[in-house]
């Protein structure tokens, strides 16, 4: 625990300030193997698995899109009342919400993205047609982990759909879903990033109070880890610093004969 610490610290850590940005390591737990499985991935692991069960598991070289923006079509903002009373209206209406969907798809796949992260949910017709044209997506994740993507990918947080450009898109050199358990619980793990001063310490324990209680241990090991790098100087603990002075005066009076010592 102590080695993951101090490799944590030092991947993150700014040695010209002499200081640490403590938010740019995620500590990330899942209950199941053992405490010895803890291990310190050089990037981000998201609580979330592919929106469609039939998407790649694993992309190379991913050109990620990072989204704050719904994969859906744009609701009104007065209410509207549509009449369809015909099948034909049926059609076109829905004709038009797929060619909307269909033009986001190709507006993704022409920025040159290969995986979309998104904050908001996807529409099934939208996820559907996410699949057939071969571009993976995760949904639902949230703006803290967003906000680390960024940081660890070199990719821009898109707030608008209109504003997507390749200049915004995060790189990673592998994205891959993992699954843990029995209960086949996934996890993306976002790795080999274009900057790697963001990373996550994963823990594993044997259950839900043994995570917790690790959490709070690796906290403080990286505040100890963090404080060492400000200012390296060490006052010992448990008397030490006291009995190093009484041996000193000592060794002084050592010196002094008589009276005077």
């Amino acid at each position: 625990m102590a080695e993951i610490a101090v490799k944590a610290v030092l991947a993150v850590a700014d040695l010209e300030r002499k200081d640490v940005n403590l938010d740019l390591i995620k500590v990330e737990g899942k209950v199941g193997g053992k405490l010895e499985d803890t291990e310190l991935i050089y990037g981000i692991i998201v609580d979330k698995d592919m929106s469609h069960p039939q998407m790649p598991k694993q992309i190379e070289d991913a050109k990620i899109a990072i989204l704050t923006c719904p994969f859906e079509p744009p609701k009104p903002k007065t209410k509207h009342k549509v009449d369809i009373d015909t099948v034909e209206k049926f059609q076109t209406l829905r004709l038009q919400e797929q060619k909307y969907f269909d033009d986001m798809v190709q507006k993704c796949k022409d920025v040159g993205a290969t995986l979309v992260i998104c904050q908001w949910g996807f529409d099934d017709e939208a996820n559907h047609l996410l699949m057939h044209r071969n571009l993976p997506a995760v949904r639902w994740v949230g703006g803290v982990e967003l906000e680390l993507i960024a940081i660890a990918t070199g990719g821009r947080i898109v707030p608008r759909f209109q504003e997507l450009t390749s200049e915004k898109l995060g790189k990673a050199g592998i994205v891959r879903e993992k699954a843990f358990g029995t209960t086949k619980d996934r996890m993306i793990y976002i790795e080999h990033c274009a900057n790697s001063r963001a990373v996550t310490i994963f823990i594993r324990g044997g259950n839900k109070m043994m995570i917790v209680e690790t959490k709070r241990s690796i906290h403080d090991a990286l505040c100890v880890a963090r404080n060492l790098i400000r200012n390296n100087s060490i006052v010992y603990g448990g008397g030490s610093a006291e009995i190093s002075c009484s041996n000193a005066v000592e060794a002084a009076a050592d010196k002094h004969p008589g009276v005077e010592q």
